[in-house]
């Protein structure tokens, strides 16, 4: 017997229509029954556990914090050697708002590498980090995704294999891979053969059109395909929608019953 697939709601980029505290509400009323949201950080915690318990959503997913839009540390700094003592301050802050929401799993956000550290001290660096972040998670799930340099040149997990390498050199069980269908068609193509090789280890997938990053249909993947080849693994986790919607977010949501039955 396969897995029915279930779908999450990234509020970072559905609902935008919305501010934040309407959100979830939004997100229910269209039928998902849990939430991403990439930087609660400027809001308290107390905020979101009403938005949550209000809702009945479930919160899936949220990232470690970043710095300031334009500069290196926009995208993450944990493989910044200069930078160890504020990605560790800042994970404790995103470990404190996970646990506060009842959030499962932390986005842990790699980072560009730095023009004047080699890829090697970089990498070091990032496992350094995944493994003591791992350490303080406990029953919290940390994922490494791989970003396309088309849209963040220079980050330094380009591939699903690099994000793996960093997930086998760590040795965590709480560690693991956030399978962004995405950005591995936009770096690498190939989807369902990198799905199926690093299924073990996938905790968490995330769906957008390429090239344009809209919703599943508007542009060059067969997510029927797709979609199949993850009910097909008996995959049990949930599938995060992180677009772009095309014009408005409730009339872009026909994709899901037309791709998954």
């Amino acid at each position: 017997m396969t897995t029915p697939l279930k779908f999450s709601a990234n509020l970072k980029w559905l609902f935008t229509e919305l501010p934040i505290e309407q959100r979830y509400d939004a997100a229910a009323a269209a039928g998902f029954k849990a939430a991403e949201f990439a930087w609660p950080y400027d809001r308290p915690i107390a905020l979101f556990r009403d938005l949550l318990n209000n809702s009945g959503l479930r919160q899936l997913l949220i990232n470690t914090p970043t710095g300031k839009p334009g500069t290196v540390k926009a995208s993450g700094q944990a493989c910044h050697p200069d930078s160890i003592n504020a990605f560790r301050s800042d994970f404790l802050k995103s470990l404190e708002y996970a646990n506060g929401m009842d959030c499962q799993m932390i986005h842990l956000q790699a980072g560009i590498r730095q023009q004047d550290v080699s890829f090697d001290a970089a990498y070091s660096t990032l496992v350094e980090n995944v493994r003591w972040a791992a350490a303080q998670a406990n029953d919290v799930t940390l994922v490494l995704e791989a970003v396309n340099p088309n849209d963040i040149p220079g980050f330094i997990l380009r591939t699903q294999g690099q994000s793996y390498s960093v997930i086998r050199d760590v040795g965590a069980a709480n560690v693991g891979l956030l399978f962004d269908v995405y950005h591995v068609q936009r770096s690498e193509g190939d989807v369902t053969a990198r799905m199926r090789e690093l299924f073990p280890h996938i905790r968490h997938v995330q769906v957008a059109d390429s090239p344009g990053r809209n919703e599943p249909g508007t542009g060059e993947l067969n997510w029927s395909f797709i979609f199949n080849a993850l009910t097909e693994l008996n995959y049990e986790g949930w599938v995060g929608c992180e677009y772009r919607p095309a014009t408005e977010t409730v009339a872009g949501l026909k994709w899901l019953s037309d791709f998954v039955q």
